[in-house]
Parts: C-alpha cells; structure tokens; sequence
C-alpha cells in the first residue's frame, strides 16, 4: 500500500506540460488592457466623441502660431495647421471676430453685428 501511495504522489508531480502553458493568454489580456487604457484615457480629456459616429471640430492652440483644427465627419478625420501666408480671394463679408479685453475672441454674423 505505502508503495502505491508513493507513486500516486510521485505521478502528479512527474506530470509535464508544456512550460508557456500558464501565460498562453498574456497576449490577450494585455490588449484588453491596451484598450481600456485607450477609452480611460479618451474619457478623461472629455473626447469620447472620436469613438462615436457624431461631426467633431477640436482647435488646439487658439490664437497661437502653430494652431491647428481637428475635424471629424463620420469616420474621416482631418487636420488643419495655420500658416503664415496671406491669401486674397473674391467674396462678401459674412461677420467679423471681436476680440474681448480678457483676450477672449468671438465671432459675430453680419446680421448680428451691432452698431457703432
């Protein structure tokens, strides 16, 4: 009997499987990390937008040099930098930009431009 036992324990311990068995899913559990740092991440900045089907317009800098905007229509996304350049064109004045003695600016229509 004490013989039988022997091998009983013997056999549970002398049994091999392969050695990465254990982290076979690592992978996948480090892409579901992956992706739940990515909407934490979007959520904190108040963007959960871009994860979503709705029109988005983001200005990064405004007023400064090196502004850029971020629109999103459906799934397309684009963006735009300023430049230096000066550009001329035909057209009709459809408002104007104000800018506030705090620095902040505001564009007014035309049918809303008040009087001097």
């Amino acid at each position: 009997m004490e013989f039988m036992k022997r091998n009983r324990k013997r056999n549970r311990f002398a049994k091999e499987d392969d050695p990465l068995s254990g982290v076979a899913n690592l992978f996948d559990v480090a892409m579901i990390f992956a992706v739940g740092l990515l909407v934490v991440s979007l959520m904190y900045l108040n963007l959960t937008e871009l994860m979503t089907e709705s029109d988005v317009t983001i200005v990064k800098n405004p007023g400064q040099v090196d502004m850029q905007m971020i629109i999103k229509e459906g799934k397309e996304i684009k963006t735009l930098n300023t430049t230096e350049a000066i550009v001329s064109g035909d057209g009709s004045l459809i408002g104007g930009i104000y800018q506030l003695q705090d620095g902040t600016m505001l564009y007014m229509p035309e049918e809303m431009k008040p009087e001097p």
